[in-house]
């Protein structure tokens, strides 16, 4: 009976540990490590719309190269699984650290985006089953590169006296992402092929946040703007910059596309 009692207890652990075992074909997003001791139930990957909840808690839509991987925890009584709480504050923890920011968190999810290597990310972490299992979703959009030249920059400086530019910085920072750097030669080479002609380098941002440190951010990005140019040589008293924050928008600060077109560094003619 003893030998019997011994064999299908191990036969009970073998089950279980092969139940335990990640699915075939799925493993971990390469950004994340995932919680101890879970392991990965169920994943998929497609070119698929993404919902998630934005900032102000409204749901909004994406799409792109969508990755979702469900973790589940064993069922054994001698791990101690992780709070929701922790679970999500892990997941925060480490996309904060990578450059990212939080949208929007409640007690059973969390959203957040981040934009890294030339690529923009809307991450999502959503309980199910209390904290027995959480769904990992990626959304991965390429992002838009703005090849724009000297030329063109004066002309619509002549034309309408301004040109917004998508220059990328690292998240709430003021350093200039390196993707951005051919479009600050391309001003340099404005300002080089028309010595006659003062800028105004004029930082703008969205509402996300509050309005002061908003300003000094958008202060400090165009003051960089105008360093990265006076590096290369250009006339620093030819140059002015002004940081407006999100006093100044050209769309909606209430959807993504809006926030994302407010954050703009702008050149203007004196």
């Amino acid at each position: 009976m003893n030998k019997l009692l011994l064999f299908l207890s191990g036969l009970f652990i073998c089950l279980f540990t092969v139940q335990a075992q990640d699915v075939e074909g799925c493993k971990d997003y390469p950004m994340f490590t995932r919680m101890p001791n879970f392991f990965i139930s169920d994943c998929n990957q497609s070119f698929n719309k993404f919902e998630y909840y934005a900032a102000d808690g409204a749901v909004e839509t994406k799409e792109g190269d969508l990755t979702n991987i469900i973790y589940s925890f064993p069922d054994d009584n001698t791990l101690k699984v992780p709070s929701q709480y922790q679970i999500l504050r892990n997941y925060e923890n480490a996309i904060v650290r990578l450059g990212g920011k939080k949208l929007y968190m409640d007690d059973q999810y969390l959203s957040c985006s981040l934009k890294k290597n030339s690529k923009e990310y809307v991450i999502s972490i959503a309980m199910a089953n209390g904290n027995i299992t959480h769904t990992l979703s990626v959304l991965e959009i390429a992002l838009m590169k703005q090849e724009i030249t000297a030329n063109e920059m004066l002309d619509a400086l002549n034309k309408d006296g301004f040109i917004a530019l998508n220059i990328l910085f690292e998240t709430g920072k003021s350093v200039i992402q390196n993707e951005s750097s051919p479009i600050v030669d391309q001003i340099f080479e404005l300002l080089t092929s028309d010595a006659a002609l003062k800028i105004s380098i004029e930082g703008h941002t969205d509402n996300v946040g509050d309005a002061a440190g908003n300003k000094k951010l958008s202060q400090d990005r165009a003051k960089a703007v105008m360093d990265a140019l006076t590096v290369k040589g250009a006339d620093k008293t030819r140059m002015s910059f002004v940081g407006w924050g999100q006093e100044k928008p050209v769309a909606d600060n209430r959807t993504d596309e809006g926030r994302a077109r407010n954050r703009r560094v702008e050149i203007v003619k004196k």
